[in-house]
């Protein structure tokens, strides 16, 4: 199973008969049509999950709903907040909310919490166990906030992380925000993350044009155990 960063939270993940890509924002060429999604993965034999954690226009770009004219074998799986935002219609996806879930012969999927909008999705396919945030985090902006709206931030993201671990104690792979534009202390929800789920790979994500700024978060994700494979030029991944 083969892991590749397209952008900002954007991944795919190429398996035995299938893929899956999640959070599609822009593709890794510099020029429409062009990269890493349109020339390969568009082209690979087997179904494409397409997955969207919710609307915002940095993790749902409703061009993916095009595709499906040329390739047939999609399954769009978006959060219902994309529907609700009619940012896509009824029947062009299989929406799901927290605490629904899809599975087939290839995968299964449940949805779970976020601390901002949509969920954050939970997949299990090869044997592997996979965690996509979403926006799920631990959004607590202390140089900016009262200390009451950060403790509230942190009661949110706590809550949303218990429910987590109550349905998985680990995993092989996290895909999760660490985004230094937070200021002080970007790190803390990616630190309380695997201090509380043992994660083997821990891939950060949402982190803009600043990925020199999240190496830091590499020591200390290694302390608990996890490989930290940060992969900041679009079209490059790692086996999983």
């Amino acid at each position: 199973m083969r892991l590749t960063y397209i952008y900002h939270s954007g991944f795919a993940i190429e398996a035995d008969g299938f893929a899956i890509l999640i959070d599609y924002f822009k593709d890794t060429g510099k020029s429409p049509g062009e990269g890493f999604v349109h020339e390969k993965l568009l082209n690979r034999a087997g179904t494409l999950y397409i997955l969207a954690s919710h609307f915002h226009p940095d993790h749902f770009n409703p061009e993916v709903l095009k595709w499906k004219t040329y390739k047939k074998d999609i399954v769009y799986i978006f959060s219902k907040d994309i529907l609700k935002r009619r940012r896509a219609g009824k029947d062009d996806a299989l929406y799901l909310k927290k605490g629904e879930s899809y599975q087939d012969e290839n995968l299964r999927i449940e949805a779970f919490g976020s601390t901002d909008s949509g969920i954050s999705f939970l997949i299990d396919a090869e044997g592997k166990r996979l965690f996509h945030a979403g926006d799920l985090n631990n959004w607590h902006w202390k140089d900016e906030s009262t200390p009451e709206e950060v403790a509230e931030a942190e009661k949110n993201y706590l809550k949303e992380l218990d429910d987590l671990a109550k349905a998985t104690d680990k995993l092989d792979v996290a895909m999760f925000p660490v985004d230094p534009r937070i200021g002080t202390d970007f790190m803390r929800g990616a630190q309380q993350f695997v201090d509380r789920i043992r994660t083997k790979i821990f891939v950060p994500m949402h982190f803009w044009e600043r990925p020199a700024e999240v190496e830091a978060f590499g020591p200390y994700a290694e302390s608990r155990g996890c490989r930290y494979a940060l992969i900041s030029v679009p079209g490059e991944g790692t086996e999983v």
